[in-house]
């Protein structure tokens, strides 16, 4: 897999002066264009599209520098309508307009061009299991907050505070199916979406029964998942399983992603150094 994405990276290198074309790169790399996303999005750190402007803007400001093309002309070379639309771009990635760049020879900043390899330690094996499960509801209540891509996000940590530990207590004893206990859902989140964009997250249990608090329901469909357990010091045991399973699992297993709610439960121990993690991810078998 990870020889494959490579050959996409190779492809966004030979296209940089083309209209993106997502679908084109997961053809390269044998996969789905959902897929192909996802599995960019976790490895590279940022999304596809971010990514791909990045290095646009790295190439027009090397050409920008050397002067050998009009501004307007790299601006059209590398996608943008307008030289205003240009300059906004430029100005955001270098921290400087393309004009005053030109004129002073500024320092600019530069994104380098990406390629994935499997690193393998051998620590430590990776827990999972495929499960074939019917739809399910979880009861609890959900909110938007902005997308953040590396640490911990305020908005869900103030989100849960707000909804109290005697609360979730209350509701972890009406949780009657997997995954067990009290879960968190992440939905309606592409996996090009740039962080600060609004997604909705879920905190609740999966329950048939009318749940004393819980203000909202989501409704999950019907598919396959794999589930991924970890247990070791907090917060690293969560952020690892998360990286691991695309840099290590779906690299290694034929599956890929599909769209539907990624699902996580964590239990924290009392001290906080601790934790045990569990992720369940959407999955299709590729055929």
């Amino acid at each position: 897999m990870l020889e494959r994405l490579n050959q996409a990276m190779d492809h966004i290198e030979d296209h940089l002066d083309e209209p993106l074309d997502a679908a084109e790169l997961a053809r390269v790399a044998m996969t789905s264009e959902y897929h192909f996303r996802r599995m960019f999005s976790a490895l590279a750190g940022m999304p596809l599209s971010a990514y791909v402007r990045r290095r646009r803007l790295t190439l027009a400001g090397a050409e920008v520098l050397a002067g050998e093309r009009t501004l307007l002309d790299v601006a059209v070379r590398y996608g943008y309508g307008s030289g205003e639309a240009f300059a906004r771009a430029f100005r955001a990635m270098h921290g400087v307009g393309p004009g005053e760049a030109r004129r002073t020879g500024a320092a600019l900043h530069s994104q380098p061009r990406m390629s994935f390899r499997l690193i393998v330690e051998g620590s430590s094996s990776m827990r999972y299991r495929v499960v074939e499960k019917d739809g399910f509801r979880l009861m609890g209540r959900g909110t938007q907050v902005p997308l953040v891509y590396e640490g911990m996000n305020p908005a869900i940590v103030e989100f849960v505070k707000s909804i109290g530990k005697e609360a979730l207590g209350r509701w972890e004893e009406y949780a009657d199916g997997e995954p067990g206990g009290v879960v968190a859902a992440v939905s309606n989140h592409s996996a090009d979406d740039a962080e600060g964009t609004e997604i909705d997250y879920f905190h609740g249990v999966v329950s048939d029964a009318e749940v004393p608090g819980a203000s909202d329901s989501l409704d999950v469909a019907p598919g396959t998942w794999a589930v991924f357990e970890s247990s070791g010091p907090f917060p690293q045991a969560v952020q690892y399983l998360w990286r691991d399973v695309y840099t290590q699992w779906f690299p290694s297993n034929p599956y890929r992603s599909r769209p539907g709610p990624s699902l996580s439960r964590t239990r924290v121990s009392e001290d906080g150094t601790h934790a045990d993690a569990e992720v369940w991810i959407p999955v299709e078998r590729v055929s």
